[in-house]
């Protein structure tokens, strides 16, 4: 069975990934391969940390890997919060904290318009591939759901009137920028099997 690390802490993408997967591939946490140390990611972009956190497992960990990146751009807000999202208030990661301050930064704009942004890393036997996912969407004025997590309570995909909290993880899963992502690393692995290590 093919074996990858996903380079992230957050158990809830482990999970999602294993289940898109299923029994085709072994993916392995960073607790599975012993790493408990920070993964730096201080880049500029969110391709760069994608690849700056891939690139740190493969180099000191020498196994096959992936990582992702995922920021909120606002029109209104020059692209903020960007690469900082999950740090937007602040270094503590407090999503309520950043979504009272991405609506008290959007009070006299009228312009809501937002996209979410994920790039995803694979490097195998030493190559790299990148695998990005785009939705477009607004900010409403105010939370509404309680589903999710970040500034889904805050986000309306194009074409809803629901916020992805409302929608429903398995709704959201289905558009949302991680799950677009997430399927064109999967084709990719699926269409390219016997390169990768047994």
């Amino acid at each position: 069975m093919i074996r990858l690390c996903f380079a992230t802490n957050n158990e809830n993408k482990i999970l999602e990934i294993r289940q898109i997967l299923g029994d085709e591939f072994r993916i392995l946490s960073l607790n599975d391969i012993n790493c408990h140390e920070e993964i730096p990611e201080n880049q500029p972009d969110l391709a760069g940390n994608s690849l700056q956190k891939a690139r740190f497992i493969f180099d000191h960990y020498l196994t096959d890997c992936f990582a992702d990146d995922t920021g909120l751009e606002v029109k209104a807000l020059n692209g903020d919060p960007g690469i900082l999202s999950a740090r937007y208030a602040g270094e503590q990661k407090d999503n309520k904290k950043n979504i009272k301050l991405l609506l008290k930064n959007l009070s006299n704009k009228t312009d809501r318009k937002a996209r979410f942004r994920t790039v995803i890393t694979l490097i195998q036997e030493g190559e790299v591939h990148q695998f990005d996912g785009i939705i477009d969407g607004k900010i409403s004025n105010e939370l509404r759901g309680q589903q999710g997590f970040g500034y889904d309570p805050v986000f309306i995909p194009d074409g809803y009137s629901q916020t992805f909290a409302e929608l429903g993880l398995a709704e959201k899963n289905k558009i949302s920028h991680r799950g677009i992502a997430i399927r064109k690393l999967v084709r990719y692995l699926r269409n390219n099997k016997t390169s990768l290590n047994e």
